[in-house]
């Protein structure tokens, strides 16, 4: 039974929304299950590898909105999957830095790939107009309200 309020256009693009996500997100669930990965994990991997810097694990955890502990034990997977490295920071012994190896850039590569033919299995039957207007959409939306005004 639908219980989204026909007449309640808000309501109804809530549910449109919430559909096309969870679409989005168990096609990436399979994926990354195919991989051995969870989504908090190639969630980290992909801001390891795309930090500018090396990143700190608090960083991590800031970054992921999760507590340094919860980012400690996903960097503890991915290290023992030969995902990432850590390294003493040499401005701060005391600390560690994070870096993606070889096999943990290669498998961005991988889900990079995957990611797209998602987007395209997705995103393929609106023309170029469309997608670029729904970016354009879900960007605003996704903006800070500090960001908004």
């Amino acid at each position: 039974m639908d219980t989204t309020n026909a007449s309640d256009p808000l309501a109804q693009l809530a549910e449109a929304l919430t559909r096309a996500s969870w679409r989005l997100r168990r096609s990436g669930k399979q994926e990354l299950l195919a991989l051995g990965l969870t989504f908090g994990q190639a969630r980290a991997l992909r801001l390891v590898v795309r930090a500018p810097e090396p990143l700190r694990i608090g960083d991590l955890a800031a970054r992921l909105e999760i507590v340094p502990r919860s980012a400690t034990a996903t960097v503890d997977a991915l290290e023992g999957a030969g995902l990432v490295a850590r390294r003493p920071d040499p401005q701060d012994r005391r600390s560690i830095l994070l870096e993606a190896t070889a096999e943990g850039l290669a498998l961005i590569e991988r889900m990079d790939l995957q990611r797209r033919e998602s987007a395209v299995a997705m995103f393929g039957r609106l023309a170029t107009g469309e997608r670029d207007e729904l970016l354009r959409l879900l960007t605003r939306l996704c903006e800070s309200d500090a960001e908004a005004t």
